[in-house]
């Protein structure tokens, strides 16, 4: 696993692409042992997405044991967001040569990797709020709301700088990878038993 000061280095990295400055991307390691390394940001966003799925557990009240319980719940949850991490990723990189990309492939991984990281980060504070003031139903959604555009935002243009071929490629690849997880997120949610449970 990459050290703290390393850790430290790419999330500074990728918090400079994602305010455009185009040498962040000279700070990440884009070697074999970089690629690797970077699904190491999985680990490092546990944290924050452990206190997401403990809220979505804690919406669903009673319901979690008629579900198998609440670990249960937060397992599988933690299997949905895993797959969407991941499964799209190695779906791209089944395409990422016709699609022309093929030569950024490296570079957008590690990029998204570390991004999805420090996303993970970012909206930590919704969740906080969702477990301190579960009453306060429609501000936490609003703040949740806003930070997802943020974090979209964001994630459009961390993409648009590990790819470098412009917004048009930029904005594909970026709704390419939106939907994939999207779709992966409604199968998995069916297939484990959550799509009449899971809040919103």
């Amino acid at each position: 696993m990459p050290s703290i000061e390393h850790i430290q280095l790419y999330m500074t990295a990728v918090w400079r692409m994602m305010t455009g400055r185009a040498d962040g991307l000279r700070m990440l390691d884009l070697s074999v042992d970089g690629f690797w390394n970077s699904f190491f940001a999985i680990p490092v966003a546990l944290p924050p997405l452990v206190i997401g799925w403990v809220g979505v557990v804690n919406d669903l009240g009673p319901d979690a044991a008629g579900l198998g319980g609440r670990l249960s719940v937060l397992l599988r949850l933690a299997a949905i967001d895993f797959a969407c991490w991941v499964v799209p990723l190695a779906g791209l990189a089944a395409v990422a040569v016709q699609v022309r990309i093929g030569d950024r492939f490296v570079h957008y991984v590690v990029a998204s990797n570390w991004g999805s990281a420090l996303i993970a980060w970012l909206m930590l504070p919704p969740a906080l709020l969702k477990l301190l003031a579960p009453s306060q139903v429609e501000m936490v959604s609003l703040f949740s709301l806003a930070m997802f555009v943020a974090s979209a935002v964001l994630t459009w243009r961390l993409t648009n700088v590990a790819l470098g071929k412009g917004a048009a490629v930029a904005s594909a690849t970026f709704a390419g990878m939106f939907f994939a997880s999207l779709a992966i997120f409604f199968i998995l949610q069916a297939a484990l038993g959550l799509s009449d449970q899971f809040p919103g």
